[in-house]
């Protein structure tokens, strides 16, 4: 393992994040699906965030076959993903806290279905996704290294533009003008910006 302290943070950081998915798939795990919109799509894009967001930084971390692709980052910008990788585990977390048991990491709803619209879904539609992005980019600002590093930001912004879209329209199926009132007052990734009209 290559030991340097930014690489330690990352892996524990990483090992946190495993470990928030890991308890709250164990508690849906049993959930019975009503919908489900798994397909040869959504597994190429799930693969792809696997690859990036697991494979490579564990090649980077473990083994030497990535270090052609090695750089050095300026002092600051560890200390900046330190300060995101922080952010993005407590949203990730709370999102995933707010959901409980009507996650999941595919496109499916399970019996008994809930529009979540509290915590964190007040304001944001997708703080899930936010949370991944976000840490992506405290995963390139960590690792030094031009594939393990940017990897993860790169394949979940693909899985994100090839996704949300149809995630949303299977939610104006289920909950109709409820989702797509929901939808008019919360941001995708953001909070919406109300401006007032004087």
């Amino acid at each position: 393992m290559k030991i340097q302290p930014w690489n330690l943070v990352f892996l524990a950081g990483f090992i946190l994040y495993i470990s928030i998915r890991g308890i709250y798939g164990r508690r849906t795990k049993g959930n019975e699906k009503t919908v489900s919109r798994l397909d040869a799509q959504d597994q190429i894009l799930m693969g792809l965030v696997g690859t990036g967001n697991v494979l490579l930084p564990v090649l980077y971390l473990f083994t030497p076959w990535l270090a052609f692709a090695d750089y050095r980052l300026p002092v600051w910008a560890p200390w900046c993903g330190v300060i995101v990788m922080s952010v993005a585990l407590w949203l990730f977390w709370r999102a995933h806290a707010d959901l409980d048991r009507n996650w999941s990491i595919t496109l499916e709803l399970r019996k008994g279905h809930q529009l979540i619209t509290h915590g964190v879904y007040r304001a944001i539609r997708h703080p899930m996704y936010a949370a991944i992005l976000l840490f992506g980019l405290a995963q390139g600002l960590l690792l030094q290294n031009w594939l393990a590093g940017w990897s993860a930001a790169v394949t979940f912004a693909v899985m994100y533009i090839g996704r949300v879209r149809r995630e949303e329209q299977m939610m104006c199926e289920f909950f109709g003008e409820k989702y797509r009132e929901y939808m008019r007052q919360t941001g995708r990734l953001l909070p919406r910006l109300k401006l007032r009209n004087e």
